[in-house]
């Protein structure tokens, strides 16, 4: 699934990684936190799935087909990637490579497989764990976002029972029960690692 890391082995920026389970407020807390630091570069992940009424391809994900995607693994393009729910998702080197060489601090919004993955690839990459306030509260949360009929639902909690038991091999441990403070939290660990 991964290939060696192309490109300079020392970038001279700093990557942050935020993950935890699906509906725990990755996507929210990411955004917030980029609208309040215009320093940090988010990267943009490439997926072989359809985008959604209103995703731009290279703004929200790098939408590509089976094919591309497949094309970029054989080449060694991909700091990570993973299947999640029948489609890939990966991290392209190019959404990183560059703001690392130039200094910039980069933030990734990935799954907990792509994380770990980060993990044995990136020497010195601070992984962040976002952590819903219980259970119960992260199955509200899916049931909320109405996207999803509850057989799905159960596997999403089933994975993401998983995940939480992945939570040890990430440096910090943010709890979201609160999009401020989980957003002050992160930029905290930011600001200290820098």
């Amino acid at each position: 699934m991964t290939a060696p890391r192309p490109g300079p082995s020392r970038p001279s920026g700093s990557l942050f990684v935020v993950s935890g389970p699906g509906g725990v407020g990755k996507g929210t807390v990411v955004a917030t936190l980029a609208r309040r630091r215009p320093d940090l570069e988010v990267s943009v992940s490439a997926t072989t799935r359809s985008p959604r009424p209103g995703e731009v391809d290279g703004v929200h994900y790098h939408f590509l087909r089976e094919e591309c995607f497949d094309a970029l693994v054989a080449a060694g393009g991909f700091l990570e990637w993973a299947t999640f729910g029948g489609r890939r998702y990966g991290t392209p080197w190019s959404s990183v490579r560059t703001p690392l060489a130039s200094g910039r601090p980069v933030l990734l919004e990935i799954d907990v497989q792509g994380a770990l993955q980060v993990r044995r690839r990136f020497v010195g990459a601070v992984l962040i764990f976002l952590r819903p306030p219980s259970q119960e509260a992260l199955l509200e949360r899916l049931r909320l976002r109405g996207t999803d009929p509850e057989e799905r639902i159960a596997e999403r909690m089933r994975i993401a029972r998983w995940e939480l038991d992945q939570a040890g091999a990430f440096d910090h441990l943010v709890v979201n029960d609160d999009l401020d403070e989980a957003v002050a939290a992160i930029g905290r660990i930011l600001d200290g690692t820098r």
